[in-house]
């Protein structure tokens, strides 16, 4: 019976040192680190940048659900950068020896300062330093990039930022694949139809601050001759100012839409079943905005 204790014993033991199991490869060590927040809760989405002393990327990644991250590298000198969604970036060095453990052990990140709200009023979107891009799954294989080349818009900043209002208008006839048969077919009665629809329309009027510079901006869409209620995932890049001293605010936003909730439906099917077009296209928007003149 005691003989059976003992064995459980070492049995846990030895798991609790899973770095035992790692076969490292001569001339090699390992790295290690584990990263926190500020009540000690693991960063699960931190991603880490290995460098050797002449800048040379060796390896990268991102934490596991513990906040930790394990890679076995050559014998050196190294430079490890920590980012995380809302954080401060960290950077550390280490010394890996041959067939050793270099842990940086633990690494608490501090809440960044979010980014400088763009003051309260009227803006408008600068359509030079903006695009509206969307990518669409092609026969279940390679994705379609495409764009709208003209489009228009404005937003107003309230004094509440959650309070804000936005409006998008894009000319459907301005859809661009680089691809003019498969562009005609886009705007035929097949999908945008834009003799009947000449626009897509969004108008945004909720923001949800989701956390650094993280936003969701809520509102409906209208295209195809649907209105539907979507939210975009928004990050705030910022203030700057541009060439001639304007000052500029920029930000990033992403939606997945599916084409059967606007009723665009074509679905023609290859000889084994797969749809040409697939069902959901991903829309990407970069857009920088001024002050409305």
């Amino acid at each position: 019976m005691f003989g059976r204790w003992l064995g459980n014993r070492t049995n846990q033991t030895q798991r609790t040192s899973p770095l035992v199991a790692v076969t490292v490869p001569p001339r090699a060590g390992v790295l290690s680190c584990r990263v926190l927040d500020p009540v000690n809760e693991p960063v699960r989405d931190a991603e880490f940048a290995v460098s050797d002393v002449m800048g040379r990327k060796i390896v990268s990644g991102g934490a596991d659900p513990f906040g930790s991250f394990v890679a076995t590298v050559p014998a050196g000198e190294y430079r490890m950068a920590v980012s995380a969604e809302g954080y401060a970036p960290f950077r550390g060095s280490a010394t890996v020896a041959e067939n050793g453990h270099a842990a940086l052990g633990d690494v608490m990140l501090q809440v960044a300062a979010p980014p400088q709200l763009p003051e309260p009023g009227d803006w408008e979107i600068e359509p030079t330093h903006s695009s509206i891009a969307f990518t669409a799954r092609h026969i279940g294989l390679a994705r379609i990039h495409g764009r709208f080349n003209t489009f228009a818009g404005a937003l107003r900043v309230a004094d509440r930022i959650e309070q804000s209002a936005m409006h998008v208008v894009i000319d459907a006839s301005s859809i661009d694949t680089n691809v003019k048969m498969r562009d005609d077919h886009l705007r035929s009665a097949d999908f945008l139809d834009v003799d009947r629809f000449p626009t897509l329309e969004f108008y945004g009027d909720r923001f949800t601050h989701k956390g650094g510079s993280r936003w969701g901006i809520t509102g409906a869409l209208s295209l195809h001759g649907v209105t539907r209620t979507i939210t975009l995932d928004a990050e705030y890049l910022g203030l700057g100012n541009g060439m001639e001293g304007e000052t500029r605010a920029a930000c990033r936003a992403t939606a997945e839409l599916h084409r059967d909730d606007f009723t665009v439906s074509w679905q023609t099917m290859l000889a084994k079943g797969i749809a040409v077009v697939g069902s959901s296209v991903r829309i990407d928007l970069d857009v920088q905005i001024v002050p409305k003149s």
